[in-house]
């Protein structure tokens, strides 16, 4: 059995993260997906959903089999748990492959690690869909009686 784990911070659900999802289960038998712990997203603004949401999200996803949150303190614990063959990275994370390689090899753990290709489609990152309501909806307006304004 191949044991695949995928990464990410899955704020604001969106195609690419679903591609990135089916593309890295379709490299093994079982996908884990470690989303990403509030506290420790420093390379990018902070979510804007909480982790606990995020992760309840993901886990509803049709391509994954397990999905729990990152290690506060040692990114490198739920892997090492898990035991991967294959740990895929999307195409806009900003870890190297041979970095990491080596990373978890100094670990010994000997996980193959394969970058995913980007989603060929419109609005497929978080950023690039809070840009275009900005810019299409404006700036926030008061919300009317129930429901207005959503």
């Amino acid at each position: 059995m191949i044991r695949v784990v995928a990464t990410g911070t899955f704020d604001i659900l969106h195609p690419g993260h679903l591609y990135y999802l089916e593309e890295s289960r379709r490299l093994g038998d079982e996908l884990y997906v470690i989303v990403a712990r509030d506290a420790n997203v420093k390379h990018k603004p902070r979510p804007i959903l909480p982790e606990d949401q995020r992760l309840r999200m993901v886990r509803a996803l049709k391509p994954v089999d397990h999905a729990l949150l990152g290690d506060l303190h040692d990114m490198f614990r739920p892997i090492a748990e898990i035991g991967p063959d294959i740990i895929t990275l999307g195409f806009n994370q900003h870890f190297s492959e041979e970095g990491l390689r080596q990373k978890l090899l100094d670990r010994g753990l000997g996980a193959d690690v394969v970058r995913i290709s980007g989603y060929p489609g419109p609005l497929a990152s978080s950023s690039k869909i809070i840009e275009h309501i900005l810019n299409t909806r404006g700036p926030t307006r008061p919300a009317g009686p129930a429901g207005e304004g959503e």
